[in-house]
């Protein structure tokens, strides 16, 4: 269990980030987490009062991390993890059996539907993937043996959004736990705890930490029976959060408050500006009026995100044109960080799902991903402009004909 490091909480958001996890006995005065980089704690007495052994088992820097996350979820339990896929990993090896049942909202990670898809159904447990922004496609999906829905809202890559309270409302009387996977918006643009969500997952590898150096992921929830079975389990297995990884981390989160509006401002702008590009077909991003589930993204969201979503009128040519043709904007596999990030998922991200099933779930073979980073937004605008240049003139032309047709 975390235990707070705040004498008295504070009610800005900002100065919980900066002091969160701090002991204020730290050794030495420190003004930081110290990081503890062993493995090893040397035992004062045999069989005495031990609070670390070993690092696989806990690390003081790793348990800083968990009571940082812990007092900005609000949640009294958060174990930490070496990546994203190790802590969704682990929540569903210490929470399911055979016989049991997931439901999982159609876009999610690519990972996440791979270890639904391809590896548990190999120990009895089954997996229904459906799009979690209709209320009753999930309803129908459910079943008694039905253990959680988990959901990623945006969701990963399309930005489909779904709407948390009114899953949360669902599930009030099923006995199923609603999992929401808040890497996209993390507690400072999204509550998702207040929205009704009993387990929060992060990939905190991203706009947590923030710079492109450290692996992490989390599982926050206000169950201790379940926190200590996801502690035993990452004991056990492995999985447990690195001593140099979660200093990294605390860093990076002091400077979240700061980061996520700046991320989202400069998204919208690119957003808006993509929606006026003739080679373009199709721009998500959540906070684009008139996108699918801007009511629900607009009502349950602090910020619209740093990511946005962008297909080309010609496919996969065109993505492929313009990924080659960035010179600023990083051609990459993360998202949330300093740097402008675009990814193309149908071949990187989500490239184990079937194509059939990508195409129905619009993940195109057109599509492309950006993570839209912290460099002046004129700035990734011309490298845009200047990649999109690079697709030549005839697709502009085809498509400003095609419009004023319309």
């Amino acid at each position: 269990m975390a235990v707070s490091s705040f004498p008295q909480t504070p009610s800005h958001a900002s100065t919980r980030a900066v002091h969160a996890g701090l002991s204020r006995e730290a050794p030495f005065g420190s003004a930081t987490t110290p990081l503890f980089q062993t493995t090893t704690f040397a035992q004062r007495e045999l069989n005495g009062q031990i609070v670390h052994t070993y690092s696989r088992a806990s690390n003081p820097t790793v348990a800083a991390l968990e009571t940082a996350l812990s007092e900005l979820e609000g949640l009294p339990f958060a174990a930490a993890f070496n990546t994203g896929m190790s802590a969704i990993t682990t929540l569903l090896l210490a929470t399911t059996r055979s016989g049991d049942h997931v439901v999982c909202g159609d876009v999610v990670y690519g990972g996440t539907r791979r270890f639904l898809e391809q590896i548990l159904p190999r120990f009895g447990v089954k997996a229904t993937f459906v799009d979690a922004s209709n209320l009753d496609a999930v309803s129908a999906a459910l079943r008694p043996e039905t253990k959680h829905v988990i959901v990623e809202t945006p969701a990963n890559p399309t930005l489909k959004v779904c709407d948390i309270g009114a899953l949360s409302a669902l599930l009030s009387d099923t006995g199923s736990t609603l999992v929401v996977d808040n890497t996209f918006l993390t507690s400072f643009g999204q509550d998702v705890v207040s929205l009704g969500a009993d387990i929060v997952v992060y990939s905190t590898t991203k706009f947590v930490e923030g710079h492109n150096s450290a692996l992490g992921g989390a599982v926050l929830c206000a169950d201790r029976d379940l926190h200590d079975r996801l502690v035993h389990i990452r004991k056990s297995v492995g999985t447990i959060q690195s001593p140099n990884n979660a200093w990294l981390t605390l860093r990076g989160l002091k400077t979240l408050p700061l980061r996520l509006p700046r991320h989202s401002n400069s998204a919208l702008a690119i957003a808006e500006f993509l929606l006026a590009q003739p080679a373009v077909a199709e721009v998500h991003y959540p906070w684009l009026q008139g996108s699918p589930g801007y009511q629900v993204a607009r009502r349950q969201q602090r910020y619209g995100g740093g990511v946005v979503a962008a297909e080309f009128v010609d496919g996969y040519a065109g993505a492929v044109q313009f990924c080659q043709a960035l010179r600023l904007c990083l051609l990459a596999e993360n998202l949330g960080a300093t740097e402008t990030i675009v990814t193309h998922p149908a071949s990187m991200t989500h490239g184990d799902v079937d194509p059939t099933e990508r195409e129905r779930l619009g993940i195109r073979d057109g599509l492309i991903r950006i993570s839209v980073g912290l460099e002046d937004p004129d700035d990734i605008v011309a490298d845009i402009s200047d990649a999109l240049e690079a697709l030549g003139p005839s697709t502009r032309i085809e498509r400003h004909a095609e419009e004023v047709a319309l």
